[in-house]
């Protein structure tokens, strides 16, 4: 039986991990599993080919997982949600 990551080792990962033995981990599933759904592109995460191996980005598996927002890549700001002026800024121009 695969032991699951917890949340602090899936935090704790460089920015690019294995699909295996990470990712299937994190994701709770057998390597076989983690392969297959892989293959069929049903995995829920990009999936990086670099010779034979196969990675994943370390923010996409956080976004997957839920432990990080999503952003969008439009915004400019890297942020999901605008920041509001400073309303103070606001009344204190001349």
């Amino acid at each position: 039986m695969t032991t699951a990551l917890t949340i602090a080792e899936i935090l704790d990962q460089p920015a690019l991990v294995p699909l295996w033995p990470t990712v299937g981990r994190a994701l709770g599933l057998a390597e076989s599993t983690t392969y297959q759904l892989a293959a069929q592109d049903r995995l829920g995460i990009e999936v990086i080919r670099l010779g034979r191996r196969r990675f994943a980005r370390t923010v996409d598996l956080h976004h997957f997982l839920g432990l990080l927002p999503e952003t969008h890549e439009n915004d400019g700001a890297g942020s999901s949600h605008p920041t509001p002026p400073d309303e103070n800024a606001l009344t204190n121009q001349h």
